[in-house]
């Protein structure tokens, strides 16, 4: 625990964060676009500026609905095998696919390209094949129109994901449709907020500002029941201080504060704090996210909150800085993940991403599900018992012998992580097999993948009105 304190914060140090956030949303407060959520927020007593559109939170109406803040997520999925149930009983984590990414990386010649949809379909087929993703969210195709872009993509997750959805927006515009969309995949409205299919984001413009669509997606999402990740994304000393325990303070109040209004529509609304931290680098003005300072700035996130408020959490576990698929991307995603992991958080998001979230790779995708097993086996611990202790066999032990040959070293030898694409041969059975490396293993695991059959659960009177309402939002949206 010593040395936990040093990338979290010490109980004082949790406290006093805790009295200066509500100190800052009760004096400061923030800045809020949107008139129905404003007029909410005056009814429910907080301070209301409708000429600045400025908000100020009175502390106890703020600690009232971040306690009606549920503290169980269903995030459901069209195979229910695949369903999430946070936090998980276990004491594990979930994990994320990268969002929103323009960028892909071909798995079949590492060139750099645009995403187009055909790579939608394949991230979902993907990470639907891959032990250690649980959900999925989608990247932003070049090829579809750019007004509906985010609704071409979620067609293409809903016809081949058979995991969880989260869905990004990409503006107010297509938010209606987005939910229809997830109606029809459900089987309608009250059936998606029985299981919710999909999940949806909702960002802070930081430092304190929320525009109308991350509002206007709360509105949607209580009405329908849907979970909400509320997102902060600050970058230190850019839209932050630069000092990351200031970067935290205003993160974490951020997602509170969205967190608040959804409770303020609809107590009981499901929600995830999702704090997604960087740090400016100040060489060249770049945001980061897996520089030393926004890794510890993630875990001391997801520690406050998860400890401060007892709610479930999310953020980025995976990610680099490297704008290539390489040896610095697979070292900065190895510290990013076990520190939110060890930190607490519920899920881990950004599998598969590279260059700070803006490019994916199906092949990193792969290796990460590896580290997401990984890690998820660190966190686990390892208990203490007499049969983890091997105690009977301590006893019996003589002075130079050996376990080989006990029972509880059969019973036990399985119970290994068994890595997909890790080389653990010797360099004369590695050069004799000639099975390549870390990378190499990721492309045949592909190749795997992609020649199976990946059929559409969905019925084909669905997937016709799936297509229908993409056509009807293409006319209206892109005129």
């Amino acid at each position: 625990m010593t040395y936990m304190a040093k990338f979290v914060f010490s109980p004082e140090e949790q406290a006093l964060l805790r009295e200066k956030l509500f100190s800052l949303l009760e004096q400061r407060g923030v800045r809020m676009d949107h008139p129905t959520v404003l007029e909410i927020l005056a009814k429910r007593g907080a301070d209301v500026d409708l000429a600045t559109k400025e908000v100020r939170f009175p502390r106890q109406l703020l600690e009232d609905l971040l306690s009606k803040i549920p503290q169980k997520v269903l995030l459901a999925a069209p195979d229910p095998r695949f369903d999430l149930e946070i936090p998980r009983s276990d004491g594990g984590f979930y994990v994320r696919t990268g969002t929103g990414a323009p960028g892909y990386l071909d798995p079949e010649d590492g060139t750099h390209r645009r995403t187009r949809l055909v790579d939608v379909a394949t991230w979902a087929k993907v990470a639907g094949a891959l032990e250690h993703i649980d959900f999925c969210a989608f990247p932003s195709p070049v090829d579809a129109p750019g007004k509906t872009a985010d609704i071409h993509a979620l067609r293409e997750m809903l016809f081949y994901c058979k995991k969880h959805i989260w869905i990004q927006p990409y503006s107010e515009n297509s938010i209606p449709y987005l939910f229809k969309l997830a109606e029809l995949a459900a089987g309608g409205e009250k059936e998606l907020g029985r299981r919710p299919l999909v999940s949806f984001i909702t960002c802070s413009l930081t430092p304190l500002d929320y525009k109308y669509m991350d509002l206007e997606v709360i509105v949607q999402a209580c009405r329908s029941n849907v979970p909400l990740h509320a997102c902060s994304l600050p970058s230190a000393g850019g839209t932050a201080p630069v000092t990351m325990a200031g970067t935290v303070l205003l993160a974490a109040a951020e997602v509170l504060v969205l967190l608040a209004v959804a409770q303020a529509i609809k107590p009981g609304t499901p929600g995830i704090a999702t704090p997604l931290i960087f740090s400016m680098d100040m060489l060249t003005g770049r945001s980061l996210q897996g520089s030393v300072e926004a890794i510890q700035g993630a875990a001391a996130a997801v520690n406050f909150i998860k400890t401060s408020f007892g709610i479930p959490v999310h953020t980025y576990g995976f990610g680099a800085d490297s704008p290539d698929f390489d040896g610095q991307a697979q070292s900065e995603r190895s510290f990013l993940s076990l520190m939110v992991a060890l930190a607490g958080s519920d899920i881990l998001g950004g599998a598969g991403q590279v260059e700070v979230a803006t490019t994916i790779s199906p092949l990193q995708l792969i290796i990460d599900s590896d580290l997401a097993g990984m890690v998820q086996k660190l966190r686990a611990g390892m208990g203490v018992s007499d049969e983890t202790l091997a105690w009977n066999d301590l006893l019996n032990l003589h002075p130079g012998g050996h376990f080989l040959n006990n029972d509880h070293t059969l019973t036990h030898c399985r119970n290994a992580f068994k890595s997909q694409t890790f080389v653990r041969q010797s360099r004369e059975t590695w050069l004799k097999k000639g099975q390549g490396n870390l990378f190499a293993k990721a492309k045949d695991i592909y190749g795997e993948i992609m020649v199976k059959e990946h059929t559409c659960l969905l019925q084909e009177g669905v997937q016709k009105e799936i297509n229908t309402l993409v056509e009807t939002a293409d006319q209206h949206l892109c005129k």
